[in-house]
């Protein structure tokens, strides 16, 4: 009997104790508010449909990590008319900086889901239409993914926008903890000659897989000496820029692998990674492999591989750049000693079809050139005479 009661009192004396350290404040739980298709254009990067303050008109915006705010095209500004008001602020990209004007105090209706007070920078997006072949009215990156958790799933191509709060994530996948002011920076491992560790810009904006600092290759002696670096024009915010494309033996993000990754590597004039402090970037055709949810509330970006996560790299190697300029389908920057240029195509031939493929559809005639070791035909206008150019496409591996 004395055993019992001593048990009892022993009972007594902890379970007051435990009550007190079980007990906590939680934050509300995080509830869905919307969710909306999008698009997937080149390199994976998301496209969709928003509107602007009150303008009825449907504009097309970007989702980009890799914006520390929200943007409107200057056309489209001016189309809506729209005056910004001027500010000593300014924005940098990897091939310029530019001083922007900004719409303050604005709204962004989503599909079932206002956004208020927004300050909207201005800024000329024509270079990216051009690229993409698509109406770029903007781009949304910070303003947005700092108020609200969002979910990207890349199977059905839906963007789910939910409250802050308490958030169960799905089973598995990995948890990448971003340094994160307005920018995530990330770890992860690129291996060729050597292996090297380093801190990368998260960038669903980029539809490229893996971008690094010229400063970055060489002083890391990263690239093994074979590698052959091939010239290619490349775009972004601030114009275009001169590149190399080759490929690096792989990418390690968390658990995740992937091989023989096609990499740029560009000269960081405007010291868009601050190097030392990043090495590059990673962007949208890496992470479209996965379904994303981004909260930066609570420094999170959790990844889970996709039906899309052994999808084919892009190889392919025209030396050809082809923009949508005023209707028109323009050839823009030919690489020297290219397949391009070796088959005499010139900066400024309008194309008229790609393999017999008339129809003027950017996105078929971009994939058409994405076909690697395949032959292609294209016929163009050069000052109102038909020219036909045959050549094969090489690969970069």
């Amino acid at each position: 009997m004395k055993k019992f009661y001593n048990l009892v009192c022993a009972i007594g004396l902890f379970g007051p104790l435990a009550a007190i350290g079980q007990e906590e404040f939680i934050e509300p739980a995080s509830r869905p508010l919307t969710s909306f298709q999008f698009r997937q254009i080149t390199g994976g990067v998301v496209l969709f449909k928003a509107l602007f303050d009150d303008s009825p008109d449907s504009l097309q915006f970007v989702l980009d990590s890799g914006s520390s705010g929200i943007s409107l095209d200057s056309t489209t500004a001016a189309r809506l008319k729209q005056t910004p008001l001027p500010s000593d602020r300014t924005i940098r990209g990897i091939a310029g900086i530019r001083r922007v004007s900004f719409l303050y105090n604005r709204k962004l209706h989503l599909p079932g889901l206002t956004v208020d007070s927004l300050n909207f920078h201005v800024n000329d997006y024509s270079m990216l239409t051009s690229v993409y072949g698509e109406q770029v009215d903007g781009i949304i990156g910070y303003a947005l993914l700092s108020r609200f958790i969002i979910k990207l799933n890349y199977d059905d191509n839906v963007m789910q926008v939910c409250s802050q709060g308490t958030f169960r994530y799905p089973n598995g996948g990995f948890m990448i903890k971003p340094m994160l002011s307005t920018l995530p920076f990330q770890v992860a491992r690129v291996k060729d000659e050597r292996s090297v560790t380093a801190r990368f810009l998260h960038d669903i904006g980029a539809g490229v897989c893996l971008m690094l600092s010229k400063e970055f290759a060489e002083d890391s002696a990263i690239l093994q000496k074979k590698r052959k670096l091939l010239p290619k024009e490349g775009e972004g915010v601030g114009g275009s820029i001169r590149m190399d494309v080759t490929v690096v033996k792989e990418l390690k993000i968390g658990p995740y692998r992937f091989r023989n990754i096609p990499t740029y590597i560009f000269d960081d004039t405007y010291n868009v990674t601050s190097y030392p402090t990043l090495g590059g970037l990673i962007g949208n055709d890496i992470f479209r492999r996965f379904n994303v949810i981004f909260n930066y509330a609570k420094r999170d970006i959790h990844i889970v591989p996709n039906t899309h996560f052994r999808d084919p790299f892009d190889y392919s190697y025209s030396g050809l750049e082809i923009y949508f300029v005023d209707g028109k389908i323009v050839v823009g920057d030919v690489s020297a000693k290219s397949p391009a240029e070796k088959a005499g195509m010139r900066e400024g031939d309008i194309i008229v079809s790609v393999n017999n493929d008339f129809s003027q559809n950017f996105q078929q005639y971009k994939t058409a050139l994405q076909a690697t070791n395949a032959k292609i035909r294209i016929i163009v206008n050069r000052h109102d005479e038909l020219v036909q150019f045959d050549f094969k496409i090489k690969s970069i591996l």
